[in-house]
């Protein structure tokens, strides 16, 4: 379907603008998967084998971070026109008119450089490359392809969200391994039934905004499907990597006890009937997928610190 960025924010007066200017421009870098960014590439580089300077450490984990922000500020920039027809997203920045897609585009534009150049200079360009074409894939294959075009958008484009433990083992070892790709395919994995959980209690949302999501393509039932099913492969994804013997035996009970609930409440939302106007299986999956995404890589990071410090898994 043809979508066009063109639509007529709200005009505020100057002193509403600028009231909300330093509140507003931290919202474009939508903080709450900036922070997960920053978990799960903390994450990749605590795991990866080598030693890297705490400083060092600290500028390659804020250099992703910014270029997690840039990549959501684009995002926003681009998305206003159907983010101004949904609910959920009709009162960020831009669609409310508080900053100009001017300036988001800008900001954005800006932040992309800056992330990518610091990382570059000061840590190696491999990472550097890496998060160049993560902020590229999220803003320009995810956000003006494949979201406006494709139910499935939601599953290729997850790739973006899941590279930061991948940049974050760059950071350190300068190489993609084997480990590192399976910490990028648990988020991968989760990503489709994390967000087709959401779309079903938002499918009034999408419709209104044209975006093809599953449930509005392909109807409710496929949609519990394809939960259940990504919902197994994110369990089995959740204790390969102490199958692969990089993490702990306790690191793999705990992504297992937690990957059951997570098929568990997929198949919930599965036999939820068609139509049901609560979607309360939905609602939970989607609070519970976040959950376990954090409680993996909590145990993940207990484990990478407690071999950095004492020299054993757990």
């Amino acid at each position: 379907m043809a979508m066009t960025n063109d639509y007529e924010a709200p005009v505020l007066a100057a002193d509403q603008m600028m009231e909300g200017d330093a509140r507003d421009f931290f919202a474009l870098l939508k903080p709450r998967v900036m922070s997960l960014v920053v978990f799960t590439a903390l994450v990749g580089l605590l795991m990866a084998p080598g030693e890297i300077h705490p400083f060092i450490g600290f500028i390659a984990v804020l250099a992703i971070a910014v270029g997690a922000g840039a990549s959501g500020a684009l995002n926003m920039w681009y998305d206003a026109d159907i983010d101004i027809l949904m609910g959920r997203t009709a009162k960020r920045p831009v669609p409310s008119g508080r900053i100009t897609p001017d300036a988001t585009l800008a900001f954005g534009l800006f932040l992309s450089v800056f992330s990518v150049a610091v990382l570059g200079l000061t840590v190696n360009w491999l990472s550097a490359g890496l998060l160049a074409f993560t902020i590229f894939f999220y803003a320009v294959i995810y956000t003006m392809w494949l979201k406006r075009s494709t139910p499935h958008n939601i599953v290729i484009g997850g790739a973006a969200g899941a590279f930061p433990p991948i940049i974050g083992w760059a950071c350190v070892t300068n190489s993609i391994s084997l480990e590192s790709i399976a910490l990028f395919a648990i988020i991968f994995l989760w990503t489709p039934a994390h967000f087709w959980a959401l779309a079903l209690f938002k499918a009034e949302d999408y419709g209104r905004a044209g975006v093809p999501m599953l449930p509005n393509v392909s109807g409710e039932r496929a949609t519990k499907k394809q939960i259940v099913l990504y919902a197994v492969l994110t369990a089995v994804s959740g204790v390969v990597p102490t199958l692969m013997g990089f993490a702990g035996i306790a690191c793999g009970i705990v992504a297992a006890v937690l990957g059951i609930g997570f098929i568990r409440s997929s198949w919930r939302v599965f036999k939820m009937p068609d139509g049901d106007e609560k979607m309360i299986p939905a609602k939970k999956l989607f609070g519970y997928s976040l959950l376990y995404l954090f409680g993996v890589f909590t145990a993940l990071l207990v484990d990478a610190l407690v071999q950095k410090f004492f020299g054993v898994m757990v």
